[in-house]
């Protein structure tokens, strides 16, 4: 599958610079990082959340750490629940199940990034399938990120 073509376009109309790093099929996040040889808090994974008016929320974090729900929904002034992975399928459908692209803009979606990626010289994120993440440096990732907004919001897993 390679990179989603709603990613790949977004980055090419955005002239976002990129590379790709192929690995082995792996199912998460982590596994991407441990299949590729990358720190996993250098990989920025997207989890999809839903507050209470019904709207989605893309939150951005490293893989090695945990959403704070009660300390976003308190910046946000929100009430924010996780949005169930069979629900994802229809807003993200040139993606693998699982593979949400850690962008947003690209699928007209809010977003909050945690202020540890912008905090990165290097970046990596899933590009829609299960074998493939994209490899920003830092002023590309920023660049990716635009004007979303940014906040404090993760604390270390327990992985």
């Amino acid at each position: 599958m390679s990179i989603a073509a709603r990613l790949g376009d977004y980055l090419a109309n955005q002239h976002i610079n990129y590379s790709t790093v192929e690995h082995i099929p792996t199912q998460s996040s982590i596994g991407s990082a441990i299949a590729s040889y990358i720190p996993p808090e250098y990989i920025a994974k997207a989890v999809i959340l839903e507050d209470h008016q019904g709207r989605y929320v893309m939150a951005i974090l490293p893989a090695n750490r945990k959403i704070c729900l009660r300390s976003l929904g308190q910046q946000l002034d929100a009430t924010l629940q996780l949005v169930h992975e069979k629900e994802l399928g229809a807003m993200f459908t040139d993606c693998a199940t699982g593979a949400i692209p850690a962008a947003s803009q690209a699928y007209n979606m809010n977003a909050i990034v945690d202020d540890v990626l912008l905090e990165l010289n290097d970046v990596y994120l899933e590009s829609g399938d299960h074998q493939t993440l994209i490899h920003l440096d830092k002023p590309q990732f920023q660049k990716l990120m635009g004007n979303i907004k940014h906040l404090r919001f993760s604390a270390a897993s327990l992985h």
